[in-house]
């Protein structure tokens, strides 16, 4: 892929309205600069983090890894990194979060294999690729401009926007990759089971508020005082996008089943 080619791929992920945060271990340092020296970066970086050391990325995982350079390991990066997203995102934008580990020519020959595994998360899909070089091929920038190329790619696949092919892998290289989609009540056990933070109902296209006004409540039912009381801090608070927020787990209570949050949802579809 020739740096127009990146280029382009890059203007069009920061046109696009997703926010993303990137965990980045091992390799793929050229996605950093690719994406930041590109006006219009602030659209879609919201953080990046290099857990480089061993040490680093079990605090980010919050557990010692069966493998540091794996599919799992870089799953679990690309959930921590969605969650996060979706912490730090504008109202009204989609989260992405992006896992890269790496095992990549260093200073000294390896024994194993040099390879390295990407994944990316978004509301309803989770996508992995695995990727083994062939050793001896490329040099340790040339590896990591491979897995750059190959992980922009991926996050504009992940944004929803056109990407150029890639022809960087040669034949003796080894790819694989796996794409789930997640449907509404998959997302709603995720949130259940703690898998993810929480899951948004944008009721509203056009948000141009650039933080949230949240109103915590069961809402069973929602009544004409909720709404009174967010009028009322929305108009306290200034600019701000109103967000009603459903708790699926309470310390107090069972947690809420997937069919009582969509009931409690639906709620609110009649008075937006």
């Amino acid at each position: 892929m020739t740096e127009s080619c990146i280029r382009s791929v890059v203007e069009a992920i920061h046109s696009s309205p997703f926010q993303a945060v990137l965990h980045l271990a091992g390799g793929a340092s050229q996605v950093v600069g690719s994406l930041l020296s590109v006006p219009g970066a602030s659209n879609t970086v919201l953080e990046v983090v290099v857990p480089y050391s061993k040490m680093s990325l079990i605090q980010l995982l919050g557990k010692i890894p069966s493998q540091f350079c794996g599919q799992q390991t870089a799953e679990d990066m690309a959930l921590l990194a969605y969650n996060r997203a979706l912490k730090l995102s504008k109202p009204g934008s989609p989260a992405v979060g992006v896992g890269f580990t790496g095992s990549l020519a260093s200073s000294r020959p390896k024994l194993g294999e040099h390879r390295f595994y990407m994944s990316t998360r978004t509301a309803d899909q989770l996508w992995i690729s695995s990727v083994t070089l062939t050793k001896g091929l490329r040099t340790r920038e040339e590896e990591d401009r491979v897995s750059s190329h190959l992980l922009i790619k991926a996050i504009g696949n992940a944004c929803k926007v056109p990407g150029a092919s890639v022809l960087l892998l040669s034949e003796s290289d080894v790819s694989d990759e796996c794409e789930t989609q997640f449907n509404e009540d998959q997302q709603l056990e995720q949130l259940i089971n703690g898998q993810i933070c929480f899951k948004i109902y944008p009721f509203e296209n056009e948000i141009s508020a650039e933080r949230k006004i949240i109103m915590p409540g069961s809402f069973n039912p929602l009544h004409d005082g909720h709404l009174k009381l967010m009028d009322v801090a929305t108009r306290i608070c200034g600019d701000g996008y109103p967000c009603f927020e459903i708790s699926a787990v309470n310390a107090d209570k069972p947690p809420l089943s997937v069919s009582q949050i969509k009931d409690r949802i639906k709620q609110f579809e009649k008075v937006a």
